[in-house]
């Protein structure tokens, strides 16, 4: 099998098909990581488009004697981080769980359980557009894309140490804000059923 090294060196020198075999190896997780900054659809397919084009017109300072994994995903996440920075966060809109993208989910899977899990992802996107710059890259690079720590340290170019104490802080954050969201949505629920179990022309009272 053609390492991302040796696609990426035939990229260099003009080939058109090497280039399209590296966009088919890394689409899939692009496409994954922009939704998780971005929690819409439409919005996670322009970012990805726009971070190949990017690595396109980079192409020459990539540097053969390093990992491209690791030059690939840095350009990625800042490219992320800097897309996120620049966005309201009124306007975040989690339309379709990251599930719905083609290869990501299984489609044996049965329709009450699928219903679940996709509940879940979407809480996780809201609880994450509710975190700190720092806490959400955090978690979509370790929690969401599986990154090392040491591949994240080498990513966002922090020692070791400081990149555990993020880790650990945003999950703390993350479960605080899970957690209110869940109160808030069974406290609707309960509201709700005694909303439509009062008698019909009554005040409440």
């Amino acid at each position: 099998m053609t390492s991302d090294e040796e696609l990426f060196l035939r990229c260099k020198q003009g080939d058109a098909r090497a280039w399209e075999s590296l966009i088919r190896h890394h689409q899939d997780r692009v496409l994954n990581l922009a939704y998780q900054f971005m929690g819409n659809r439409e919005e996670a397919r322009d970012l990805a488009q726009e971070i190949f084009v990017r690595v396109y017109e980079k192409m020459e300072q990539y540097d053969p004697a390093r990992p491209f994994q690791a030059w690939f995903n840095r350009l990625a996440r800042n490219l992320c981080i800097d897309r996120y920075r620049h966005r309201k966060r009124d306007q975040v809109i989690v339309d379709t769980p990251v599930d719905d993208f083609p290869s990501l989910a299984a489609s044996s899977e049965p329709p009450d359980k699928r219903f679940e899990r996709q509940e879940r992802v979407e809480n996780m996107h809201q609880a994450l557009n509710t975190l700190g710059e720092i806490s959400r890259e955090a978690i979509v690079l370790k929690d969401l894309q599986e990154h090392s720590i040491e591949e994240m340290a080498e990513m966002l170019r922090l020692p070791i140490g400081t990149v555990k104490s993020r880790i650990h802080r945003a999950r703390i954050e993350l479960g605080r804000a899970i957690l209110r969201l869940r109160n808030a949505g069974a406290q609707a629920r309960l509201r709700l059923r005694n909303t439509r179990a009062q008698p019909e022309g009554s005040n409440g009272l």
